[in-house]
């Protein structure tokens, strides 16, 4: 049910790129009448034969169109990063299914740096319910299993010496409350990062403003299309923590 309901929140940004795409249909004489920058939140999904063509049809349109396209390819670019890195924290976050991404997070001192978990050992789920972390170097174990006690998983670990196990038991409704506010924590970090890359980008836009690489009106068709990418990557990650969130109340 989990899988319907994410297929049913079609992310918002997929939805404007795939209808930008059909823009690229139109004869080359009807150029001039595209915004330059809207080739690019087409679904990036598509041929790079058919982002090249678009590219040049932009460019042809307006002398300033580079520097709109790689103003807004930027910023589109770097939100789609913030989106995957958000995908990224929530795998971590456990359901009652072992799941080895759920210790992408944790990170020890080894040897007097901090190091993930992940490139120091192999992590298995030979069963539902259990993890195996059979760490490269053996006496690292102590320290491993310090790590994963003092983060938020609510694992217990225990070792025979060479390997480390988890038991991932079913979660309690108490559980499940804390890891769905895990979770919207996680998605306001991701939302914070989105902003963030708005910020960057109307910094940009305003800087070539006054450098006379484009005019007022270009400013504000620049600044509204990052606005409106901004939204829509927003309104993705809503739909992800709706999703996750979801996954998790379900006794």
């Amino acid at each position: 049910m989990a899988a319907l309901a994410a297929a049913a929140a079609a992310p918002v940004a997929l939805q404007q790129r795939a209808a930008c795409s059909m823009r690229f249909a139109q004869p080359a004489a009807n150029a001039q009448h595209l915004r330059p920058s809207a080739f690019f939140r087409a679904d990036r999904k598509l041929s790079a034969s058919h982002k090249l063509a678009a590219r040049r049809l932009a460019l042809a349109a307006q002398a300033s169109a580079e520097v709109e396209i790689t103003v807004e390819e930027d910023a589109m670019e770097k939100m789609e990063k913030s989106v995957e890195a958000t995908k990224r924290s929530f795998n971590t976050v456990r359901t009652g299914r072992a799941n080895a991404a759920m210790l992408d997070r944790i990170e020890f001192d080894y040897y007097g740096a901090m190091t993930p978990l992940r490139t120091v050992a192999g992590i298995s789920t030979p069963e539902s319910s259990l993890l195996v972390i059979q760490p490269y170097d053996t006496s690292a174990i102590p320290a491993i299993e310090k790590a994963i006690m003092q983060s938020d998983l609510g694992l217990t670990p225990n070792n025979d010496g060479r390997v480390i196990r988890l038991q991932v038991p079913q979660l309690t409704a108490e559980r499940r409350k804390e890891m769905a506010k895990t979770v919207s924590k996680l998605g306001e970090e991701g939302k914070v990062a989105i902003r963030n890359v708005r910020r960057d980008a109307m910094k940009a836009i305003e800087k070539l403003e006054k450098d006379g690489s484009i005019g007022e009106d270009q400013r504000k068709d620049l600044e509204d299309a990052v606005q409106k990418l901004t939204d829509s990557y927003v309104k993705e990650v809503d739909a992800l923590i709706k999703s996750k969130s979801d996954e998790l109340t379900k006794v």
